[in-house]
């Protein structure tokens, strides 16, 4: 089964665990690397018990701890081959790191797992969204995007939990002093950032019965609010008859709950951790 634990959500950084039995990888290391090793400590994890390390896109809120990492473990980094380069020339990591490279649109086989990749729209060079599963669980995950096409519509269909972004209110964003307009467009544009009204969406066409939960990171701190965000998700899911679905803003400063991510039957066991500190193509081997 698959199990999910966000370890931080939001604009400054974004690291989440996905663990099974037999696998544990990091999806994308946006906290400093002190931090990610404080809260995967707190979680029950260690660097040490790291599989490798799966990359949305390049931006900093995402890569941000992946350089002092790398120097502290050979840990693979699974991108694709414009996200690698980007890194490299960017960030300055190895290209002699453990790169394992992916098709944008592609699908692996990594241990127990099966790692989907789809594109989405937002201003990265080619950043990705994932369906990740295993024979119990299927997780999809949709990270920063502009706005939903078909695609994302169709490849987060029957998943059993999902952990997609409900970045900013369209209100709270419109009123905000401390942005100015030039960077509230980008934010809105259709490269930018999910707005709660359009993550609901969203939700209202991929949500079924069987849903187990809805995770939502990358919440604006200054242009949004958890409850408000969560609200309009579950309007969503009542709309769409997953009305035992359970709805989670993933906290910024320290690890959320851990979901397991299985479809809903009766019930869902749900695990709890505490911090101590503030897509058919094959996997290319570079």
């Amino acid at each position: 089964m698959v199990r999910l634990t966000i370890l931080g959500s939001g604009s400054s950084g974004n690291c989440a665990v996905i663990s099974t039995e037999r696998t544990t990888l990091l999806l994308d290391a946006g906290l400093s690397a002190k931090q990610i090793c404080l809260r995967l400590e707190a979680c029950g994890f260690s660097l040490d018990m790291l599989d490798g390390i799966l990359l949305t896109h390049e931006h900093q809120d995402h890569t941000g701890g992946i350089q002092v990492l790398s120097r502290k473990r050979k840990i693979p980094l699974f991108c694709t081959p414009l996200t690698q380069e980007t890194l490299i020339s960017g960030l300055g990591i190895s290209m002699n790191a453990p790169w394992r490279l992916m098709s944008s649109g592609g699908a692996f086989e990594f241990q127990d797992l099966r790692i989907e990749s789809f594109s989405v729209p937002h201003d990265a060079v080619d950043p990705v969204g994932f369906v990740i599963s295993d024979e119990e669980s299927r997780l999809g995950v949709l990270s920063d995007v502009g706005f939903v096409t078909n695609l994302i519509k169709d490849r987060l269909r029957n998943s059993d939990s999902l952990f997609i972004e409900a970045n900013y209110d369209t209100q709270l964003l419109e009123n905000d002093t401390k942005r100015p307009w030039s960077t509230k467009q980008r934010i809105s544009s259709r490269h930018g950032h999910l707005s709660n009204e359009q993550a609901a969406e969203l939700v209202r066409e991929v949500a079924h019965e069987g849903l187990s939960h809805v995770v939502l990171g990358h919440l604006s701190d200054d242009c949004n609010e958890p409850v408000l965000a969560a609200k309009y998700i579950r309007q969503a899911l009542d709309a769409a008859g997953a009305k035992d679905a359970r709805v989670t803003c993933a906290e910024r400063h320290k690890p959320t709950a851990t979901i397991e991510v299985v479809r809903r039957r009766s019930s869902t066991t749900v695990s709890f951790c505490f911090a101590t500190a503030d897509e058919s193509g094959q996997l290319a081997l570079f």
